[in-house]
């Protein structure tokens, strides 16, 4: 079994009860109180729970249903969890009503420029500011960021405007700096499935937003997703980011499908990043819209001062006009679906 669904009347000594039972076994649990019912979700390999074992689960004192979980994702599945999951950073719910838009620039260049693009982010409407200070490039003579600094002009920025700050987590060695600056954790495509960095980040409470990998399907996705709920942290927002196919057109294909599948599959807020997606800011306004119209809780977008001359990812840059314009003309899409901006 997978999930244990208690009745109402269930006492906290009847979970105790439960819990040590499953534990006897070296198996671990999660428990998740719902609006209506609280569940019990069993990590470890369950199948060593005989036939007999599980009746006898279903039996005890509080226990309304025994349940078994066929897919491989257990925690993040709809079927531990009906509820959609909600995430507060600072006042900001990623999975809401509210679309939440990340925006800012690929990485953090200069203090000066940053606090330009934080502030102008900030005025057309968005409620978090994203910005890497270790970046992850193809090429080991490529900008690589400025490290620790950086992270200190993404807090003095977050002082200044109050936006919650997202950046990058590379490295397992990283992560107390990280924490010390970031509100969210982003690990990047290419770390989607580092594992000792999804466990290490499991262990921890900030929340973490995952994205896809550009080869990963649906299930390798979610699967990463588990690796990072099954130490601890709940408190994950999924990222579709744009997959590698054999378009060349654009950087990548946006798989936008994804959207409403994930939404069928899993509790988890998704997100998109249309900046990565498509490579080119003229094609970030519209993939943004398709985005929100597929139901996606947020956007993560790329925006610069001067993309011509940024030391990362600069076509696919917004400048901060192009970015108040397309601010304005998601609000009435949202507003269609059912959401606000």
């Amino acid at each position: 079994m997978d999930i244990i669904v208690l009745k109402p009347s269930a006492t906290e000594e009847d979970i105790r009860h439960i819990v040590k039972k499953l534990e006897s076994r070296g198996l671990r649990v999660n428990i998740s109180e719902g609006t209506e019912r609280t569940v019990i979700g069993v990590i470890g390999d369950t199948s060593k729970i005989a036939e007999e074992e599980e009746d006898a689960i279903r039996v005890m004192p509080g226990v309304e249903d025994v349940m078994r979980i066929l897919k491989p994702y257990k925690l993040a599945s709809r079927e531990f969890k009906a509820e959609d999951t909600t995430i507060n950073v600072r006042g900001n719910i990623i999975g809401g009503k509210k679309i939440q838009v990340i925006a800012g620039p690929c990485a953090v260049e200069n203090r000066t420029m940053l606090m330009s693009i934080a502030e102008k982010v900030r005025d057309a409407g968005a409620s978090f500011l994203r910005g890497g200070a270790f970046k992850p490039r193809t090429s080991p003579y490529s900008f690589q960021g400025l490290g620790e600094e950086g992270l200190k002009y993404l807090a003095e920025a977050r002082e200044r405007t109050g936006l919650p700050v997202v950046t990058e987590l590379m490295d397992p060695r990283d992560i107390e700096v990280i924490l010390k600056y970031a509100d969210i954790v982003q690990i990047g495509a290419r770390n989607m499935q580092n594992f000792r960095l999804l466990l290490e980040v499991g262990t921890r409470d900030k929340p973490v937003l995952l994205k896809r990998s550009f080869s990963a399907t649906i299930k390798e996705w979610l699967m990463a997703a588990e690796y990072i709920m099954s130490r601890g942290n709940q408190n994950v927002i999924l990222c579709e980011r744009g997959i590698r196919t054999f378009e060349t057109a654009t950087r990548n294909t946006l798989d936008l499908s994804a959207v409403p599948l994930l939404k069928q599959l899993t509790h988890l807020p998704v997100i998109v990043d249309p900046s990565h997606g498509a490579g080119k800011w003229d094609l970030v306004a519209p993939m943004s819209k398709a985005a929100v119209a597929a139901g996606a809780d947020g956007l993560l977008i790329e925006v610069h001062i001067n993309p011509e001359e940024a030391l990362s990812d600069g076509e696919q840059s917004m400048k901060p006009a192009a970015f108040k314009k397309l601010m304005e003309e998601l609000k009435p899409i949202a507003a269609a679906v059912g959401r606000e901006i």
